[in-house]
């Protein structure tokens, strides 16, 4: 390995605050020369970053620079607003989150109405979901999943990451009536979604 630490660690700081999208350890093995080992390197920094105003985190199968989670009230006057979703877009993709791989068809049973293609759009163009695998059954329907955009943009590291449904109800934040509690309490979307890419 390589002996010129300071350098190599200067380096790798500029291109993740460079860099518009986390950058994967295999993206930052390509662009520095010598051989490092660039996952011991981030954690280095990890640990470095630790107690700042901004952490590194591993983020959508990336490594990025985040602002420091408890800092996030003191930085609302520097956000941007967020444009709010949509009530139907904003189910679909929960559903798409919570029981991927899913079918439209799937979706729409869920939901006991229909779900107009603009929904399924603005998710594409969010880059917040993908077509999945074909389900094995007549009409080989096709599936959605979600994004390592949809992990980045909610700062989750995996689809574990994602609240429970017990958590949400605890929180309040899911009534009576939600689509999501249609939805089965016995699987983990992570686990559906590594059994379809399997099969």
């Amino acid at each position: 390995m390589t002996t010129d630490r300071p350098d190599i660690l200067r380096q790798l700081e500029a291109m993740l605050f460079a860099s518009t999208a986390p950058l994967s350890v295999h993206e930052i093995s390509a662009q520095i020369s010598g051989d490092y080992d660039v996952a011991a390197l981030l954690v280095h920094l990890q640990q470095e970053y630790s107690g700042r105003g901004f952490h590194l985190v591993e983020t959508g199968g990336g490594w990025a620079f985040r602002t420091a989670p408890d800092l996030a009230e003191a930085l609302q006057f520097v956000s941007q607003p967020r444009r709010k979703l949509p009530r139907a877009t904003a189910e679909v993709m929960a559903i798409i989150a919570y029981h991927q791989p899913v079918t439209r068809a799937e979706i729409e049973a869920v939901r006991g109405v229909s779900t107009h293609t603009g929904t399924y759009d603005l998710l594409l163009e969010l880059g917040w979901i993908k077509p999945g695998p074909h389900r094995d059954t007549p009409g080989r329907p096709a599936t959605w999943v979600t994004t390592d955009e949809f992990l980045n943009h909610f700062n989750l590291t995996n689809l574990r990451d994602l609240p429970g449904l017990e958590e949400l109800e605890a929180a309040g934040l899911l009534d009576k009536t939600s689509v999501i509690d249609q939805l089965p309490k016995d699987t983990h979307p992570e686990d559906t979604q590594a059994e379809a890419e399997s099969a």
